[in-house]
């Protein structure tokens, strides 16, 4: 049955566009997972369809990863199909009466658009030159930083559905909230997305991205592997605060920990295993509590398979 599958894996995609047990530590930021029984890549909107298609005949899992923040990959890899967009279209610019719309594909990096829209003298992508996902994991759950979100800027999405037909949803449908959208609730996948975008001085644009830069790389630890923020930031207070407040900076459990510079993000600090992560973050989650009675709620995705239920 496996070889009948990635025979037709292989038909659709070419023999370069699939590999078997790839291990997803290789396509994270937190350099943490283990192998995916298919690693899939499709180069354009027709072999993703025929590919979600075979997945759903078939009844194999499947899931989309983007540039592989905000995840924490289980030990134990994924079984399934991990699909990786890799359609290589540059983004496109549309003059309208009440701005500059942006059209760009969901692999793109949310980084790339941002410089993108920079070098074009565009102004509001300036916060997201320093996020490190896609542009389409971006807008699935409503990427943020300096006080901006997506949703801010977000006309509409272009998404393919569980039947196979390309729709478009306008942003009114997409329930945005904090780090949310209704896109935890259904199966469609991001294929690009519209921006609305004013334009500006291209000079104080640059200067504003470079000022949120060097603010990263003097606040945030960089230079250490992490999926990023790793809890949500809690109604009226900051995660990182509560966590240094509950005295758990620089506590390690085997290669994850709590980071020094921030403490609001768990690093992988060489050897970290998802579990490392987990035990890390339960023990977070129990001293804030005990602290400050604030529960902190989890960020970071977690994918594939878990000895227990988070």
């Amino acid at each position: 049955m496996e070889d009948l599958f990635y025979r037709e894996l292989t038909r659709i995609l070419k023999a370069k566009g699939v590999q078997k047990n790839e291990p997803l530590s290789r396509h994270t930021t937190f350099r943490i997972g283990g192998p995916a029984d298919y690693f899939a890549v499709p180069s354009c909107t027709r072999e993703l369809k025929d590919l979600l298609l075979l997945c759903k005949q078939e009844k194999v899992p499947y899931m989309i990863l983007g540039n592989g923040s905000n995840l924490l990959v289980s030990d134990r890899g994924f079984r399934g199909v991990v699909i990786h967009n890799e359609f290589k279209t540059l983004p496109k610019l549309q003059e309208e009466k009440r701005g500059i719309l942006l059209s760009a594909d969901a692999d793109l990096p949310l980084s790339k658009i941002s410089l993108f829209a920079a070098e074009a003298g565009l102004e509001g992508l300036e916060f997201a030159a320093g996020i490190p996902g896609s542009f389409g994991g971006a807008v699935v759950m409503n990427a943020g930083a300096y006080g901006s979100e997506i949703k801010d800027f977000l006309v509409s999405v272009d998404v393919l559905d569980e039947f196979g037909q390309e729709k478009t949803l306008q942003k009114q449908q997409l329930q945005y909230g904090y780090r949310t959208s209704i896109f935890q609730n259904i199966s469609d996948v991001v294929l690009r997305a519209v921006f609305l975008l004013k334009k500006g001085q291209k000079e104080q644009i640059k200067a504003q991205i470079n000022q949120y830069a060097q603010t990263r790389k003097e606040k945030q630890p960089l230079e250490y592997p992490s999926a990023g923020s790793t809890f949500k930031r809690p109604e009226g207070n900051y995660a990182g605060k509560l966590i240094m407040e509950a005295g758990l900076k620089g506590v390690k459990v085997g290669g994850a920990q709590v980071s020094e510079k921030h403490c609001g993000f768990v690093i992988n600090t060489g050897e970290a295993t998802s579990q490392d992560v987990i035990c890390l973050m339960r023990m977070i989650q129990q001293r804030v509590k005990e602290q400050s009675g604030i529960l902190l709620e989890p960020e970071i995705k977690m994918v594939g398979e878990f000895p227990e239920t988070w």
